[in-house]
């Protein structure tokens, strides 16, 4: 069974308005991520940078709203913004007014899709509006279960009464693009339980709808348990959740349209994706440039990934020093960049047309990579035609085994530490 690791979770960071123009990044519309690595309390799965408690959340403000300022023209025209974290919904009402203001400094036309993660705990009609008023057009709201046991399994801080007043809060705000986050295959969690939950999740008519199996990420506290024993995984059962989302989903008009994604569309929609697939997740799966703001974020450009400290007290000490937050440079060669953007594109059911891969990456699929697509062919994982190549429904538990045989990593990966 493949894990579907939140694509919208793969966090970004951000490059210099020196570093930006010098890689051809000036005025260009690309993906922009802000991390906000704040939440109430740290849930029992998550291996992403956050840190509980609100005690330097001005401080961090500070810097972040500096290093927005400073990238100028790498951000002036957006094509997609995601705020995640952490949770972005546990920013006060003014510490809100103050990041919108700074964005909407930065950038000379607003974003297409503008998401922002919300937990049902920390969201309020007020701050649901000033969100709206501001410009986001898409909420990701962390529901993962409306099963209370498995809530606190998880460890969040929400109950399934806040899920559905949340649910509420967005509409009456005027949100008509809104994702809930579910999680399956979880400690304790039954078939009948997780059904229970999608089709209660369903019914509350949502735009879109992402649903992951638990993974097991070091220092996590599920982890833990797990090396200690105390957890069994059933991969049997995970089979089964995995077959029961796309049955409950296909019923409610949810289309599949990556291995952990399915959302609404509407007749004479152009295109091979749902009206309100995620566009900024699009952009990872498709290899767009992408910039991101704050602790533990990533960039990629032009061959050069960067990634930001992860810790929130020395990326502001940089950031107050006039010094950039990077803590890692990664160049790959132009090779290494297509097998990375080949695996993350198999991810989309629709895989990848060959002029668009070459049109993307500059290579053709059907050339370094056609004995990786002879081999899933053959173990049923592929369907290869004069057009393009995707992964079948059998291929697609195996999206992690299929997107290792695409890579294709530099001999001697030049990885430098800033100012090196």
């Amino acid at each position: 069974m493949s894990s579907a690791v939140p694509t919208e979770l793969v966090r970004a960071g951000a490059l210099t308005r020196d570093s930006a123009a010098a890689g051809g990044l000036s005025g260009l519309a690309c993906g922009v991520y802000l991390h906000v690595p704040f939440c109430t309390r740290k849930c029992s799965y998550c291996a992403f940078y956050s840190e509980p408690g609100l005690r330097s959340v001005d401080r961090y403000l500070d810097a972040l709203i500096r290093e927005l300022d400073h990238a100028g023209a790498a951000i002036v025209q957006p094509r997609t913004l995601f705020v995640g974290g952490g949770t972005p919904s546990v920013l006060s009402l003014r510490q809100w007014e103050r990041l919108v203001e700074a964005l909407h400094r930065s950038w000379s036309r607003p974003p297409a899709e503008w998401t922002v993660e919300c937990n049902p705990a920390t969201l309020s009609l007020d701050k649901a509006r000033l969100l709206r008023q501001a410009g986001v057009n898409r909420i990701s709201l962390g529901v993962q279960s409306l099963d209370e046991a498995i809530l606190q399994r998880l460890g969040r801080v929400h109950d399934r009464t806040e899920v559905i007043r949340s649910f509420d809060i967005l509409r009456r705000a005027g949100f008509d693009n809104v994702n809930l986050d579910l999680m399956f295959a979880v400690p304790g969690q039954t078939l009948d339980s997780w059904l229970q939950t999608l089709r209660e999740a369903v019914a509350l008519g949502s735009e879109h709808l992402s649903a992951y199996e638990l993974t097991y990420e070091e220092d996590t506290a599920l982890y833990h348990q797990l090396k200690a024993g105390k957890l069994d995984i059933d991969e049997d059962l995970a089979s089964a959740m995995f077959d029961a989302l796309h049955e409950v989903t296909a019923a409610h008009g949810l289309h599949p349209y990556e291995i952990a994604n399915f959302a609404r569309s509407h007749p004479g929609h152009p295109g091979p994706l749902p009206a309100y697939a995620c566009q900024h997740n699009v952009g990872y799966w498709r290899g767009w440039p992408y910039l991101g703001f704050g602790p533990s974020a990533s960039s990629f450009a032009d061959g050069v990934r960067t990634r930001k400290h992860a810790n929130t007290q020395l990326y502001c000490e940089l950031l107050e020093r006039g010094e950039p937050a990077i803590e890692l440079t990664d160049i790959l060669s132009p090779l290494a960049r297509a097998g990375e953007i080949a695996a993350f594109g198999l991810r989309l059911l629709v895989g990848w047309p060959f002029d668009q891969f070459q049109k993307t990456t500059g290579f053709d699929l059907r050339g370094p990579w056609q004995g990786d697509l002879d081999r899933m062919v053959e173990l049923g994982w592929g369907d290869l035609d004069p057009f393009g190549f995707r992964l079948t429904p059998h291929g697609l538990r195996f999206a992690d085994a299929a997107a290792e045989l695409l890579l294709r990593p530099d001999p001697a990966p030049c990885d430098l530490a800033e100012g090196s």
